[in-house]
């Protein structure tokens, strides 16, 4: 029985797990909204609300701190100077976690995990262009008709 015993396992090591947290708070914290499975949004909630605070509080131990969790220093240096300007009055409750649906491959409960007040374009569209922009760029590539 696991009484008293936190947290989820997910099938990982606890070495995987760890790298998997902090890849996601790293791209929640650069995206500001990201798309995954509900029970990870419900668990990366507290490390990137520790990470804000960590934010907040400032200093060169803090960011040490941060950076080791994050990896990347651009991502470090947002959370210290966007993020925690934003949230400098906010005495927590820096994330959202909304459910998503379910995916259509295994039925796994998906949930959209954002920070409050977060920049609409700091979602990055990393994925291409969109559709409409596809069109527009097709229809502009076809010669005009006399």
């Amino acid at each position: 029985m696991r009484h008293g015993n936190r947290g989820r396992k997910f099938s990982r090591r606890s070495d995987h797990r760890k790298s998997m947290f902090d890849n996601l708070a790293a791209s929640l914290i650069k995206h500001e909204q990201i798309t995954t499975t509900l029970h990870k949004a419900k668990d990366l909630r507290p490390i990137v609300e520790k990470l804000i605070t960590l934010g907040k509080r400032g200093g060169l131990h803090a960011r040490r701190q941060a950076l080791s969790v994050l990896g990347e220093a651009k991502v470090t240096e947002k959370l210290f100077t966007t993020i925690a300007e934003r949230y400098k009055t906010r005495q927590g409750g820096y994330c959202r976690v909304v459910r998503a649906g379910f995916r259509h491959g295994d039925a796994a409960a998906m949930a959209l995990i954002e920070l409050i007040d977060r920049d609409p374009a700091a979602k990055g569209t990393d994925s291409g262009p969109t559709k409409d922009a596809a069109k527009q760029s097709a229809e502009a590539e076809q010669p005009a008709a006399a």
